[in-house]
């Protein structure tokens, strides 16, 4: 199991594609809390910006794999 270190200034901002990458697995979803190291505020602020970027075409729904 990967685990990112977490950094406690870490802010996630959905036109920041390449990091928002990072937290999301072949299929598209995001990756779960034990698996990103994140704490709970920054796992909630991860996944209001993944869906800000899917919802503006800046990441898919779904991967083609």
């Amino acid at each position: 199991m990967k685990r990112i270190k977490s950094d406690p200034n870490l802010y996630f901002d959905y036109r920041d594609v390449k990091t928002l990458g990072r937290y999301i697995d072949n299929y598209g979803r995001i990756e779960p809390i034990a698996k990103t190291g994140l704490s709970v505020k920054q796992q909630r602020q991860l996944a209001v910006a993944v869906k800000r970027a899917r919802h503006l075409a800046l990441l898919p729904f779904v991967s083609n794999n």
